[in-house]
């Protein structure tokens, strides 16, 4: 597992991820049970730290031994919990059964809410950047939190989602729409998988969902597609992006290093950030002007290939194990 921190070249007001870190305990056919840190949050806030970006983590872990395992797989990669996420109780955990094509599926013990401390602590100093998503956004009483969180943040700091669902602990679809929309109508930036928003939506298909998530409110809109790629949505028009084909290990993390190769390139554009005064509104204003055409300028292009091919180096190796800006420049 990699432990570097990656480059050092996105200095500036740190990106806040807030959501869940848990292990995910993983079970393949015929082979022994492995357990890896995980939860997409904190993935997302591992590979922005290996890409170079100072990041905070708002989490909810335990002082067990998973917890001890999650803390300095994070802190090792340069990634800091904001004060209050260490709680006296047990770790989450998920257990990824892997199919023989090494896709995951997913059941879960895991607790979800901020303590107090962390989040009076939210509202330390000047941020560029807030993502967050998955369970953290969906399970109480947590979840009210966030998105409050999220509405108090936005005039100061960009915002980037991954609805990111999981079924198994959520209610129905049709109760957990309007939770989505308010999300997604606050954010910048979404990153949806196609099983996402064929469950959230049955009635009609991902792109049609997508599409219309791109007029409500984000400027960007991307639906991953697994092995066929993503395709990118905005308020103009949609472009696809080609996959990068490697041999896969498994896809755990695979979503989640898209999404934070992602929002760093944005970030370094300048289409992504934040801080004291104007600085979000300039960024979001610019991300807004990128998209007004029926087509993505290059910076936009770059971005998203970028994070196709850090979800497939991610694909390609066990667990939720992003790369670093060396990996992705090669």
């Amino acid at each position: 597992m990699l432990t570097g921190r990656g480059d050092t070249a996105a200095a500036g007001h740190p990106v806040l991820v807030i959501g869940e870190a848990l292990v995910d305990v993983i079970a393949v056919p015929d082979g022994p049970l492995r357990s890896h840190p995980g939860g997409s949050p904190a993935n997302v806030a591992l590979g922005l730290g290996r890409l170079g970006h100072p990041v905070r983590l708002a989490t909810r872990m335990g002082t067990d031994h998973f917890g001890h395992l999650v803390r300095k797989h994070l802190e090792g990669s340069g990634v800091d919990l904001v004060s209050g996420s260490v709680v006296d109780a047990a770790t989450s955990t998920a257990t990824a059964v892997l199919d023989a094509a090494g896709v995951a599926n997913y059941t879960f013990d895991i607790t979800w809410a901020l303590s107090a401390a962390a989040t009076e602590a939210l509202r330390d100093g000047p941020l560029a950047h807030v993502h967050t998503g998955s369970i953290a956004t969906a399970l109480g009483p947590g979840a009210d939190q966030v998105l409050s969180t999220l509405h108090t943040l936005r005039p100061s700091a960009t915002i980037s989602y991954d609805p990111n669902l999981r079924p198994a602990l959520l209610r129905s679809a049709e109760q957990e729409r309007r939770r989505v929309a308010q999300l997604v109508a606050v954010s910048d930036v979404v990153k949806a998988s196609e099983e996402d928003l064929a469950w959230l939506h049955p009635g009609e298909s991902p792109d049609e969902t997508a599409a219309r998530w791109a007029r409500s409110g984000p400027a960007l809109v991307v639906l991953t597609l697994g092995a066929s790629g993503a395709r990118a949505w905005w308020r103009n028009g949609c472009q696809n992006i080609e996959p990068v084909h490697v041999q896969v290990r498994d896809t755990v993390g695979a979503g989640d290093a898209f999404m934070a190769a992602l929002a760093s390139r944005l970030l370094r554009a300048g289409l992504l950030g934040g801080g004291p005064g104007a600085q979000a509104e300039t960024a979001r204003a610019a991300l807004h002007a990128a998209t007004e055409t029926g087509r993505l300028p290059a910076i936009l292009d770059e971005a998203l290939a970028v994070a196709a091919r850090a979800a497939a180096l991610t694909c390609a190796r066990e667990g939720a194990d992003p790369p670093t800006t060396a990996e992705l420049t090669v």
